[in-house]
């Protein structure tokens, strides 16, 4: 059975060189494939100076408290708080980009190299979050040079709740049919990952910049 996700090109410009666009992802589902019970996370793409700019637009759940670091800056292990991820993938080298985005400010960039295999984190990025109310909603500007050659799979995940109410959810959740009994959520199973080109947003005839911290991986 053909499986359908919530994505949508919400706008598009023909300049001069090349036809860009955004992109829209809506998180519905946990990570196991079961609806979400709120408003769910919205993740855009667009083009930026110098890189692609990830906006997120996700209730507020304040569950966890905010990370103790300072907002701006990376912090490690962030992924034990309330989060929203965007993972970018060259399948035919197993490296790819994690980018995480706290509604308190803080981020956590890693490059990784193989499953789960991190090779350099907790790199600088522009990144901005306000909370009002019960939404939050946040600016990040993705460097080119921190994206692997080749993307060619993303996944984009939602994290909130403390304790027996942690919730995962995943753009690209593991489908049922595939669970095993007791399994857990796991961000890295890479085989779920679904079909992303950054050039269906920089246009067909856009050029990846080279990258130096990918250099032999």
């Amino acid at each position: 059975m053909k499986r359908h996700f919530n994505i949508r090109y919400i706008s598009a410009q023909l300049d001069s060189s090349s036809y860009k666009t955004e992109m829209e992802f809506v998180i519905s589902t946990t990570w196991d494939s079961h609806p979400v019970d709120h408003d769910p996370v919205k993740v855009t793409f667009s083009p930026g100076d110098g890189g692609m700019t990830m906006q997120v637009s996700a209730p507020f759940f304040n569950d966890p408290p905010g990370p103790s670091g300072p907002p701006g800056q990376p912090f490690p292990g962030l992924w034990d708080y309330e989060v929203v991820e965007a993972f970018f993938l060259d399948s035919t080298t197993v490296n790819y980009l994690e980018v995480e985005l706290c509604p308190h400010g803080q981020h956590l960039v890693l490059l990784l190299s193989g499953r789960g295999h991190a090779f350099m984190q907790q790199l600088p990025l522009s990144f901005t979050a306000t909370i009002t109310g019960n939404r939050w909603n946040g600016e990040a500007l993705i460097p080119w040079h921190y994206f692997p050659p080749n993307v060619n799979k993303m996944n984009s995940y939602a994290i909130h709740g403390s304790g027996v109410g942690r919730t995962y959810e995943s753009l690209y959740p593991v489908p049922q049919a595939d669970l095993v009994e007791g399994q857990k959520p796991n961000f890295h199973l890479l085989e779920y990952f679904q079909d992303f080109r950054l050039q269906s947003i920089m246009g067909e005839g856009w050029v990846q910049p080279e990258s130096d911290l990918w250099k032999g991986k």
